[in-house]
């Protein structure tokens, strides 16, 4: 399972050698900005076209479980 899938994060130090109190102070300062950065994110809204208004809704799928024709068995 990757980093990716189970939510967790890693940081590597490249260089010199980080204290426990510095790495958490670390963590602090970018979980909130990462907080604050999705608090503001707004997803921009699809402008709708009048023929993508005046378009009918999909057909219902076929429904598989009733049999018709020759073919019912």
């Amino acid at each position: 399972m990757s980093a990716e899938d189970d939510g967790a994060v890693e940081i590597q130090v490249l260089r010199g050698s980080a204290s426990e109190e510095e790495l958490a102070a670390l963590i602090a300062v970018l979980s909130e900005a990462f907080v604050a950065e999705e608090a503001d994110a707004v997803a921009a809204e699809k402008p709708v076209s009048a023929w993508g208004r005046t378009q009918r809704a999909l057909r219902a799928p076929l429904r598989r479980d009733i049999p018709w024709g020759r073919f019912s068995g």
